[in-house]
């Protein structure tokens, strides 16, 4: 099975704003973590055109997967950095309760699930797509990654 998903790479593309963000972003600051194998995660991402990570947790690389928080944990030792310090971009509602059993505070992306789904998972915060999110860094040299937020009245929600 998984010999065909690496060969169907048609119609493999990056949400809007992905790779924008991630090519904004210190390649040593950021990790890709997935459910799938390092093999098939390798040739999605290549296929989606996106910047090849420096690092990679994959299914290949831990013992229990989402929505356990290991592959979170993970992301976060390799990162050298404190779960509590990471904001995970998730989408799926496992990843969610991944990302939340990790420490992490979790940004989910409107993609297949529903906002409620999304929400009773434990999202912090819900956006369309990556192209909500943007970078910005203030006059002390701070880093920070920003969002904009719909209201209920425009169509989104908070």
């Amino acid at each position: 099975m998984e010999r065909r998903e690496i060969a169907d790479v048609e119609g493999v593309v990056p949400l809007p704003g992905a790779l924008e963000l991630l090519q904004a972003l210190p390649l040593e600051r950021w990790a890709i973590v997935t459910s799938c194998t390092r093999a098939l995660a390798s040739v999605r991402i290549g296929a989606a055109g996106l910047p090849k990570p420096k690092h990679l947790i994959t299914a290949t690389d831990v013992k229990h997967g989402k929505p356990d928080p290991e592959p979170y944990l993970a992301g976060a030792r390799i990162l050298a950095e404190p779960a509590s310090e990471c904001i995970v971009i998730e989408d799926a509602p496992a990843g969610i309760r991944a990302g939340k059993a990790a420490g992490a505070r979790v940004l989910a992306l409107r993609t297949t699930a529903s906002d409620a789904e999304l929400e009773q998972a434990g999202a912090d915060w819900i956006v369309n797509d990556c192209a909500d999110l943007f970078r910005n860094s203030s006059a002390a040299g701070e880093e920070f990654l920003l969002f904009g937020l719909r209201t209920k009245e425009s169509g989104g929600s908070l």
